[in-house]
């Protein structure tokens, strides 16, 4: 699995670049009434962050056809339902969390009732920028339609919201197959929906789309797994959260069930099976076969 990561870092933070200043545009004026929650979004979406989604987006409509301002608008409402989710998950009622980035989270400066809103106006906005782009030139209402939906289902009780019930359920006992199935609701599916946003908009279909929707699902488990591996080995200064969460709140994670060593392999083949479905494709998808590769050795 060779990957250049030199190269690959300067084409990643070119596109997180791209994807940053629309999301800037989309967000408005910090000083707009009301400022408060204006701020508290501005500092919720622009925080950092690895900017996954809209460039599971942007990679999907390039391996389409289509260009990255076709589909930049749904690019960067992924992006705000992320940042949203984010916002809830660490309130004192869900994970009780004080660092997000490196930095306070949302309801640390702004308080728990603004986190709240704050997480509620990046919602809205999401779909508000999703629909905006049935007026973008070469986009049919049609596939804005059916992109909707899709991230409606994805984002609902059925995806992230059903895997964030199931995981404040209590993980101490779960086996593998329910702790897949977890983080398959949490983080595959908004995955699975932002490659099928782009797909979708740029009028993919057929196997080409079968297969970006396999890839998701192979993506979101590497993803997931090196999360957890991160949490065991990772450096606090550079995942701006700190390590050892896991553990300490008694969580099931790929790490308590397989060990280190095996979670590392079923990671490694996750990526092979990522890199399978990409099988079908031309250099037109080298990056997202990059960015595969580059979840094996990531560091935050």
């Amino acid at each position: 699995m060779n990957l250049d990561r030199e190269l690959f870092a300067q084409e990643l933070s070119t596109r997180k670049q791209y994807i940053e200043q629309h999301l800037e545009q989309y967000l408005g004026a910090e000083m707009s009434r009301p400022v408060r929650i204006h701020e508290a979004m501005r500092y919720a979406v622009m925080n950092g962050g690895k900017r996954l989604r809209p460039i599971l987006v942007l990679e999907a409509a390039r391996i389409a056809g289509s260009q990255p301002d076709q589909v930049i608008p749904s690019a960067c409402a992924l992006e705000f339902i992320h940042c949203y989710s984010l916002v809830h998950d660490d309130l004192p009622a869900m994970d009780d969390d004080d660092f997000r980035r490196g930095k306070p989270t949302c309801h640390k400066v702004f308080g728990e009732a603004n986190a709240i809103l704050t997480g509620d106006a990046l919602l809205t906005t999401a779909f508000g920028l999703l629909a905006a782009n049935a007026e973008t030139e070469g986009i049919e209402l049609k596939d804005v339609i059916k992109v909707i939906s899709e991230v409606a289902y994805a984002a609902g009780s059925r995806g992230m919201i059903g895997g964030q019930v199931l995981d404040l359920s209590g993980e101490a006992n779960l086996g593998p197959e329910a702790l897949s199935e977890l983080h398959r609701l949490k983080t595959g599916e908004l995955f699975k929906a932002a490659l099928r946003t782009g797909a979708i908009l740029g009028k993919m279909e057929g196997r080409d789309l079968e297969a970006l929707t396999s890839f998701a699902y192979s993506f979101g488990l590497a993803f997931q797994i090196t999360d957890d591996i991160l949490d065991v080995k990772g450096d606090q200064a550079v995942l701006g959260k700190p390590v050892g969460s896991d553990d300490k709140n008694a969580r099931t994670t790929y790490i308590s069930i397989y060990g280190l060593a095996g979670a590392s392999e079923k990671a490694r083949q996750s990526i092979v099976d990522c890199l399978d479905h990409l099988s079908r494709f031309g250099r037109e998808a080298e990056f997202l076969r990059d960015l595969a590769r580059f979840t094996l050795v990531r560091t935050s």
